[in-house]
């Protein structure tokens, strides 16, 4: 809530809460106070309390992106409710000698997504851009767990904004030329950055560049304990090979799918393992395989592994996938009929050699 001569109320909240964010916005404002709502982004989980809002103040202005209107009502239908479309470099007098900048912020991660700059105060109203999935009883950045904090911080990047990272460098060039001051930067997820703000906007800056650290990933599932095998063989001959290399091994059985995604996204390298079934891969492995492709990864290397009884295709099948998803595949693979022996197991380090090659 901004409370200059005028009163501007930026988002909304989820639909599953908004009878209780209105009461509680009663409890803090008239409403019939508020003179203009600014929505940057159209998604449920900032808009979903219009309906309900607008049934107690119809008629208050609502600024946002033409796309944003297009969200909005085929979300909600045509209620006739009173759009001001702006683009970036638009402004709006809040008074006390402040007004709103607006910036659109395309595909970050919405095409309709806006953020809004409040003069005077200094302070970007960013959306979705630089936060986190991770809930701060205390606000702000400088009362949060540090290491919490950022790894929820590049957890959110790396799950969502990933395949924008285009998009993410050109808008931070834009705004950068704007020549703004930002004081605080207080994102619609997490923390509000008010310490040191521009801390964030430098890892975004990092992070959109192809970002990668000396890590490998291997993501697996497994049936009947032969593709772990080989896995945790895999995992251990990177060691052998690159000791300072860090190694972390998940199976999909078990593993949170954004987490594993974080670590993907700073591998230089993944491996990616299943056995056959059905002459395909394991159902958990096809649905993991399909959000990596989503997620547009630049410059990292892959490999492929596993075992089958009968068919054996899975192996080419999750090249295949690492191949479409923009990894570089290597062509070495351990591919193991019924479980691994020591001849399997000896194919493991010319595939390693391969993936570690600069």
């Amino acid at each position: 809530m901004i409370e200059e001569e005028k009163t501007v109320l930026v988002d909304t909240v989820w639909a599953p809460h908004r009878f209780e964010f209105v009461e509680n916005l009663k409890q803090e404002i008239d409403l019939h106070k508020i003179d203009y709502i600014v929505m940057n982004h159209g998604e449920v989980d900032h808009s979903g309390s219009l309906t309900a809002l607008l049934e107690e103040i119809p008629g208050t202005p609502i600024y946002c992106t033409a796309a944003c209107v297009k969200s909005l009502e085929g979300q909600y239908g045509k209620l006739d409710w009173n759009f001001h479309v702006v683009k970036t470099g638009d402004t709006l007098d809040v008074g006390n000698g402040k007004k709103l900048i607006f910036v659109e912020m395309k595909m970050l991660h919405w095409p309709d997504s806006m953020a809004t700059f409040l003069t005077g105060d200094n302070i970007l109203f960013s959306m979705d851009a630089f936060g986190q999935h991770f809930a701060v009883e205390e606000l702000f950045n400088d009362k949060a767990d540090q290491a919490l904090l950022n790894k929820e911080a590049m957890k959110y990047y790396a799950n969502i904004l990933t395949p924008f990272s285009m998009f993410v460098t050109k808008k931070l060039e834009e705004i950068s030329d704007f020549g703004l001051t930002f004081d605080m930067i207080a994102p619609a997820h997490g923390a509000i950055w008010r310490d040191n703000p521009m801390q964030i906007v430098e890892k975004y800056a990092k992070w959109a560049d192809a970002y990668q650290e000396d890590q490998v990933t291997l993501v697996y599932d497994t049936m009947w304990d032969g593709t772990k095998k080989l896995a945790h063989h895999i995992a251990d001959e990177i060691h052998v090979q690159s000791p300072d290399t860090v190694v972390k091994v998940y199976c999909m059985q078990t593993a949170d799918k954004n987490e594993v995604m974080t670590e993907v996204f700073k591998s230089k390298a993944i491996v990616v393992g299943s056995p056959t079934v059905g002459n395909d891969i394991l159902s958990s492995m096809t649905g993991w395989l399909g959000f990596l492709k989503q997620l547009k990864f630049k410059g990292k290397r892959g490999a492929a592994f596993g075992t089958y009884g009968w068919s054996g295709e899975g192996v080419k099948i999750i090249k295949d996938w690492l191949a479409k998803s923009g990894f570089n595949v290597v062509d070495e693979e351990v591919r193991v009929n019924w479980n691994p022996e020591a001849e399997d197991y000896a194919k493991i380090p010319a595939m390693v050699t391969a993936l570690l090659k600069n």
